[in-house]
């Protein structure tokens, strides 16, 4: 049987229409959960009618294969444990967005489209961006159809405030990168200007903690990436002096925005005095009290079932019977994915996703461009942070945002398309 030698070449159905649906979801990924599902609904179709297309992606491409797995592992573990099947698979549908890597790779196989689809989302966060200032600045009261939460103080417009400022971050983050590598000086003064406001947004008007750290680890990414690609233009390598500058430049920007920004000022000397005060199972009323009590009694049941978990949508039932006694309020989940994996897939499920990221990082330098290449780890490095404060995959926004621009980042990947030639040959 012969394999097309190249995933633009591969039959499909239907892709013009898809194409369209897939780049309107990035528009709609920081908007409308509604229609996200809407989309995802009609995505689903050139699911069912290219499977030969998009199985052959999985199989090729290893961060496609990567997701899979994970899924996989979810997939299995929906069959055990206490859930109901219909719960559980009702859970498992949260993760869909791994599903569908291989499919979004499949539409994104054009240069164009794949372009297309991080302008679409760019330009969501800038709409975003925009509406956020409006209201911060009081030239706009929030509107009925925003974030209930919505005020001048917390300028969220479509989600709530973390994840708004999770997707900021990543926004600001390929802003910057599109800034380096713009020729024209207007080109260069848009992208300055949507980094430089994205940026203020995330550190000094939307209250987002993860999305301080996603900010200030994509940041430090930014700067040394720059600097190596830089000296590395000029025939010379980087070394130990140069990572120190580029941590010294990071505590210079940490401590500037600390004592210029009253708000991240507060935050953090309030996360400092509830960590201070936190013990176990004492009923914490702070958030961070709360958090480490999810996280204490996660690990508790995480020791008792190692290996493969409780199963998917077990958590809720596991945590209720682990704090009964206690003061620890109930909760649906850890506000942590590492944990959250491994109690319901066990440890193979933990290093399923480990190994999802590891692909990623991988397989980034064998990208096309320097832009998708400092991209995918930079996306890499925001995921491995935000799963360690929220459950960034589970979660509908942030889930379908990592599948979204792994899809694009890496639909192109050279080793893949390789094996596909490689098949094609030995048919």
């Amino acid at each position: 049987m012969r394999v097309a030698s190249n995933p633009a070449q591969l039959p499909s159905i239907g892709m013009p229409p898809l194409r369209i649906a897939l780049i309107l979801l990035g528009a709609s990924l920081p908007i409308s959960l509604a229609l996200n599902n809407l989309l995802l609904a009609i995505l689903s179709l050139g699911l069912l009618f290219n499977a030969r297309a998009v199985w052959q992606i999985a199989a090729h491409n290893p961060v496609a294969r990567a997701a899979w797995l994970l899924f996989g592992a979810l997939l299995l573990a929906a069959c055990y444990g206490a859930t109901p099947w219909r719960a559980a698979f009702g859970y498992l549908s949260k993760y869909d967005g791994l599903a569908f890597v291989p499919l979004f790779m499949l539409l994104l196989s054009r240069e164009t489209t794949r372009r297309w689809a991080q302008y679409a989302f760019l330009a969501a966060m800038g709409l975003t961006l925009l509406l956020s200032y409006l209201v911060g600045l009081e030239l706009l009261p929030a509107q009925h159809w925003m974030d209930q939460n919505s005020t001048p103080d917390n300028p969220v417009i479509f989600l709530s405030h973390i994840a708004q400022n999770d997707m900021m971050a990543v926004a600001t983050f390929l802003a910057l990168l599109q800034l380096r590598q713009a020729v024209s000086i207007r080109m260069r003064a848009m992208w300055g200007v949507y980094a430089g406001l994205a940026l203020v947004n995330v550190l000094f008007l939307v209250p987002g903690r993860t999305g301080y750290l996603i900010m200030l680890v994509l940041l430090g990414w930014f700067i040394w990436t720059t600097l190596v690609r830089y000296l590395s233009q000029r025939g010379m390598a980087c070394d130990w002096r140069h990572g120190a500058g580029v941590l010294l430049v990071l505590c210079g920007l940490v401590v500037a925005a600390y004592f210029a920004s009253p708000r991240l000022n507060e935050r953090v000397s309030m996360v400092a005095a509830e960590l201070q005060a936190w013990q176990p199972n004492h009923g914490e009323s702070s958030s961070t009290g709360q958090r480490l009590d999810f996280y204490y009694n996660t690990l508790q049941i995480v020791q008792q079932q190692p290996w493969f978990g409780v199963g998917t949508g077990g958590f809720e039932t596991a945590f209720a019977k682990q704090i009964l006694g206690t003061q620890v309020v109930k909760n649906s989940n850890p506000h942590n994915e590492y944990l959250m994996i491994t109690l319901q897939s066990g440890v193979i499920g933990l290093a399923l996703m480990l190994y999802l990221f590891y692909s990623a990082w991988r397989y980034a330098p064998q990208l096309d461009t320097p832009f998708a290449q400092d991209a995918a780890r930079g996306l890499v490095l925001a995921y491995l942070v935000n799963c360690m404060f929220n459950c960034a995959l589970r979660d509908h926004a942030d889930g379908l945002l990592f599948a979204y621009m792994t899809a694009v980042l890496f639909a192109n990947l050279k080793p893949a398309l390789s094996s596909v030639e490689g098949a094609a040959k030995r048919g």
